[in-house]
């Protein structure tokens, strides 16, 4: 199969080749290489007559893997199919890289701390430090890591810590820390350059959990995300800090909720703060609890920023990178983004609802070894 290569790609005259970029949606809306035409992958077959014949069309994906097959479907047509080697996530790379060496970046930090402060202060500034606030997260003398996975909520998360240490009255300390699981050259070069981009001081360890659960068949996510925060808790205990901060927002907390409803057949949520029960003395807080996804989004999109996804070498084609749909969670999402075409108030009330308990018209409840049924006291009401 014919490759080229990102480098290659940009020097060449593309006035007389085609690229399609084959990803969802989404992530084409994100961004993609200049001039490529979107056409899903599923969408491809249907499409052939966009493509003129002895014409070069070179494919993209995110990481250079769903192009083969993309290829393939078009060399079976008669179509001259190149894959773009590496995909997205190496013009990633490449274009980070570039930026480095060519622009003033700390020009650019400057303008994404100021957006922050300015632009975005009302859906993310002031939720953000609301849910500080409001839920007691910082205290006097914390020392905090922050857990930074590399995608648009932790490198956030991070950047407003930092503004927050900088300008806040609370004196805290604070630690960027990152674990390398095993990421592939691309993510973790990236990971770096966005760090170094938003003048993040990161603390890296390494460790070889994506090895070990690359055995695992049943659920191996769930593995690596109990193992990354054993990992992170017990680091983050070594440097001495007492609390870690991870980038969960509003619409993790509500996606829970309705799981939990409609899949757990129980009320539950996503606490804004939690005590470890492992780490004696650790407690892991979520500062983002009140910030929107998508505002997040339009932060990251107008200082035009571009973060890994999924950095998993074993699911380049989960939903997260373009691939196949279908967990609890994407079906959570969907239908949160349908009801909020019916409604601007629905995923507020949501969050709400579990701030506002009324007990008297819960059939049952339980906390810790204590069970509550309402028949328990329903006669002594009466009386």
């Amino acid at each position: 199969m014919e490759q080229i290569t990102i480098e290659e790609l940009i020097k060449l005259d593309k006035s007389t080749s085609m690229i399609i970029d084959i990803r969802n949606s989404d992530s084409y809306q994100r961004g993609s290489i200049g001039g490529a035409v979107h056409i899903p992958m599923e969408e491809l077959e249907q499409n052939m007559d966009k493509f003129i014949p002895d014409q070069n069309v070179y494919v993209l994906c995110y990481t250079g893997e769903k192009s083969k097959e993309a290829v393939e479907v078009l060399e079976e047509q008669g179509i001259h199919g190149i894959n773009i080697d590496g995909g997205y996530r190496a013009f990633l790379r490449f274009q980070l890289e570039h930026m480095m060496e060519k622009e003033n970046y700390q020009d650019r930090t400057k303008d994404i701390e100021r957006s922050i402060i300015k632009k975005f202060r009302k859906p993310i500034w002031r939720k953000f430090t609301k849910a500080v606030n409001e839920y007691q997260l910082i205290q006097e003398g914390d020392k905090i890591a922050v857990c930074i996975s590399g995608g648009k909520d932790s490198m956030l998360l991070a950047k407003l810590m930092q503004e927050l240490q900088r300008h806040g009255k609370i004196p805290f300390e604070l630690i960027f820390l990152i674990m390398n699981p095993g990421y592939n050259a691309d993510n973790w070069q990236i990971i770096q350059d966005n760090a170094k981009l938003l003048g993040i001081p990161l603390t890296v360890f390494e460790t070889e959990i994506f090895d070990i659960v690359a055995e695992i068949d049943k659920s191996p996510c769930y593995l690596c995300a109990r193992m990354r925060r054993g990992y992170l808790y017990s680091k983050a205990k070594d440097l001495g800090c007492n609390k870690i901060a991870l980038g969960h927002h509003f619409d993790d907390m509500i996606e829970t909720v309705l799981m939990g409803m409609f899949y757990g057949g129980k009320i539950e949520t996503m606490m804004p703060k939690l005590h470890s029960n492992n780490f004696e003395g650790m407690e892991l807080i979520r500062p983002l609890y009140m910030v929107k996804e998508a505002d997040i989004k339009a932060w990251r999109d107008y200082n035009k920023l571009s973060f890994i996804q999924c950095a998993c070498r074993f699911t380049e084609n989960c939903s997260s990178c373009g691939g196949a749909k279908g967990s609890k969670r994407d079906e959570m999402k969907e239908l949160i983004r349908q009801m909020r075409k019916n409604s601007d108030v629905i995923d507020g009330n949501i969050f709400q609802s579990v701030h506002n308990v009324n007990l008297k018209t819960i059939i049952g409840y339980h906390k810790d070894n204590m069970v509550y049924n309402f028949l328990d006291d329903y006669e002594k009401v009466q009386k």
